[in-house]
């Protein structure tokens, strides 16, 4: 059963690894390629968003899977801005000093998604270190907004770690009562100091048990990225950490380097290995589990999150019955 563990997430030894040349390190195999968006539907979503000065993480952070969604007028809304005030070694959202806060997005945000017609949304936002809340009252005026203009739509927002900010923060964001909080732990506590060196890995993980503690009825949710150069039992410890803080729903996904100057890409996971990966999440006991190359935090996230809602009702009644 693991015998596909050593070749995936060891890295060779310098003596192991043969001398490979730059288009060989660069080249992605034939499982991690996506077509160029071109459909109808891509560009009707983009034309919405621009009309609403509405800024989406599928394009800010170069997601491969922005011509699918977007055709099916899926879309991430990313809200503060586009400019973040972090600077993390895998992402491709540009930091700097961000511009004040638009007071008009958490309308915006409603208009579109009431005209996507969306039966579920993603919130995320850049980090805004600047702000002495962090920007939790914009998501908390989003949110409102989106139950006021369509109230049928459900929400899931992805924040980041208020570090440093006071825990009346996050409070108020759970109180707004989204159907799903998503923080990403992002990788394994080892490769924190070079790839997200701006956060601390115990911080995110308590903020998400902050979350449940809080209030238990709102499903939660975090990723990692694979290919970083962690090691198998690393995300093991990863997976035990997520549900020691009761999170819900666990998503792995390929780490793909956006630019020659972001972190390099140690190895691509292979299908097979997420599938076995995917396996182990599920028998350590998350409701839901979304294990692939091409996952994302927010790829088919309505569907995952009905999938999600309907195993803990048969969870329920499970207890009940017993």
């Amino acid at each position: 059963m693991h015998d596909y563990v050593g070749p995936m997430n060891a890295p060779a030894s310098p003596a192991q690894q043969p001398a490979s040349t730059p288009s060989q390190r660069t080249r992605k195999p034939d499982w991690i390629r996506v077509k160029a968006p071109t459909s109808p539907g891509y560009a009707e979503t983009r034309k919405l968003m621009r009309e609403l000065n509405l800024h989406t993480v599928c394009e800010e952070a170069a997601c491969p899977n922005i011509g699918e969604c977007w055709t099916k007028k899926h879309a991430t809304v990313m809200i503060l801005g586009d400019t973040c005030t972090r600077a993390c070694a895998f992402c491709n959202v540009k930091t700097g000093m961000p511009r004040p806060v638009d007071l008009l997005e958490p309308e915006h945000t409603a208009i579109a998604a009431a005209k996507m017609g969306l039966s579920h949304i993603v919130i995320t936002s850049v980090d805004r270190d600047d702000l002495p809340d962090g920007g939790a009252s914009q998501f908390v005026k989003v949110i409102n907004a989106l139950r006021r203009e369509t109230p049928q739509t459900t929400i899931e927002i992805l924040t980041p770690d208020f570090r440093n900010k006071p825990e009346s923060a996050v409070a108020a964001i759970v109180d707004a009562r989204p159907d799903v909080y998503n923080h990403n732990l992002e990788t394994v506590p080892r490769l924190y100091p070079t790839i997200r060196p701006g956060a601390r890995y115990y911080a995110s993980l308590r903020l998400l048990e902050s979350v449940k503690r809080r209030d238990p009825s709102i499903f939660t949710k975090s990723g990692v990225m694979l290919g970083l150069g962690e090691e198998r039992m690393e995300v093991h410890q990863v997976m035990d950490d997520m549900r020691s803080a009761d999170i819900d729903f666990m998503t792995m996904g390929q780490y793909l380097q956006p630019t020659p100057r972001h972190a390099k890409v140690i190895d691509f996971v292979t299908p097979q290995a997420f599938d076995a990966y995917a396996q182990i999440a599920r028998a350590k006991g998350f409701l839901q589990v979304a294990s692939s190359p091409l996952t994302r935090s927010s790829y088919h996230a309505g569907d995952d999150f009905e999938r999600m809602r309907a195993a803990r009702e048969a969870q329920l009644a499970r207890v009940k019955a017993g």
